[in-house]
């Protein structure tokens, strides 16, 4: 069984919480890997093979794409192994709620076009997704065949001040250079490519598998905006021994983590801000801010340190939510247990 679930991550970590499952009297099926998500459908490889199962509501949590799950002998999904990560958004729009992209993840490839301007905001918010998914992250310049070596250079340079430090790959899908170099630095890990629409991750996924895995959708002349042609998530194998999953494009990178994720994707601040004299310094008004001056003397730029505000408030306001929509899960829960205790009593008199 092993050595064809191995190939895709299969190891003696979920090898024991199969196992651990089995002790429980959950074992009545198979374990897979999910590769697919479409619908209330997915595609899961298991030792057998590919299979297509549906899952409902019963499967808690709801599979995603890099899951493992048990399947029974429909094959429907009956349990979800313990995760290692979980790359998470929050749903674009007015919908207040996570939305799961990628689960046990260990890079996040954030994909960006150089045939459009590269948002140093969007990098540091998907870095900030990557982080609490316990992920490492890489940028990705692609289609660097159609602008000049310089316009490259200062958009890896962007990158870099955007999160410094951050490894950046420039490349181009098409013209075939730079892969062998990402394909290097990414090893034999599981990695998601995250990307905004036409930023060119269909290509890059067949530059990586070496063949037409990927529909490739184009881009309108004048603002360079791109048509969604990856319209679900999928997992593929590389030759190299990586796991590799492409995502549709992502218009908005909503964080849904909490301030100390914040804190941990900007590691340079919360460096500094250990010499703040008070220990829950804002780096607002506060004397003795350590932030501040490092802003002052020119060694951490000033958008940066907005960026960190802008990033702490949505945390600040996904925690708050979380607490409300933990209290509102509490009131139900009591709610239908006095409802099922008053039915008891009821049904008791009866008698």
């Amino acid at each position: 069984m092993t050595d064809v679930l191995s190939l895709y991550g299969w190891n003696q970590r979920w090898q024991e919480r199969f196992g651990a499952l089995c002790a429980k009297g959950n074992c009545v099926g198979q374990p897979g890997r999910v590769l697919r998500h479409d619908g209330a459908g997915l595609m899961v490889a298991t030792s057998n093979g590919t299979v297509r199962a549906m899952f409902g509501p019963a499967v808690s949590p709801a599979p995603v794409v890099g899951d493992w799950v048990v399947l029974d002998s429909v094959p429907n999904p009956i349990a979800t192994l313990e995760r290692d990560s979980l790359l998470r958004r929050r749903a674009a729009g007015k919908d207040e709620r996570e939305q799961p992209l990628v689960a046990n993840v260990d890079l996040v490839l954030v994909v960006c076009g150089l045939d459009r301007p590269v948002r140093g905001g969007r990098i540091q918010r998907t870095v900030a997704i990557a982080v609490d998914a316990g992920a490492e992250s890489i940028v990705v310049l692609t289609k660097a065949d159609k602008v000049n070596p310089e316009v490259g250079a200062e958009a890896a340079q962007l990158a870099d001040e955007a999160h410094p430090g951050i490894e950046v790959v420039t490349l181009s899908a098409r013209g075939g250079w730079g892969i062998e170099d990402l394909l290097q630095r990414v090893g034999s890990r599981t990695v998601a490519l995250i990307g905004e629409s036409g930023a060119g991750k269909s290509t890059l996924v067949n530059a990586l598998m070496k063949g037409e895995v990927a529909a490739e959708g184009e881009v309108r002349e004048g603002d360079s905006k791109g048509r969604h042609t990856t319209t679900h998530r999928e997992l593929h194998l590389l030759e190299s021994g990586a796991i590799l999953v492409d995502t549709p494009g992502i218009r908005e990178v909503g964080i849904w983590s909490d301030t100390d994720t914040v804190d941990e994707s900007f590691a340079d601040i919360d460096d500094l801000s250990i010499e703040c004299r008070f220990r829950d310094c804002a780096h607002g008004s506060e004397p003795g801010c350590a932030v501040r001056a490092a802003v002052k003397r020119g060694t951490l730029a000033a958008e940066r340190l907005e960026a960190w505000r802008a990033l702490q408030a949505e945390a600040a306001a996904t925690e708050l939510r979380a607490d409300v929509i933990e209290q509102k899960r509490k009131a139900r829960q009591f709610g239908r247990m006095a409802r099922e205790a008053q039915k008891a009593k009821e049904s008791l008199r009866e008698r």
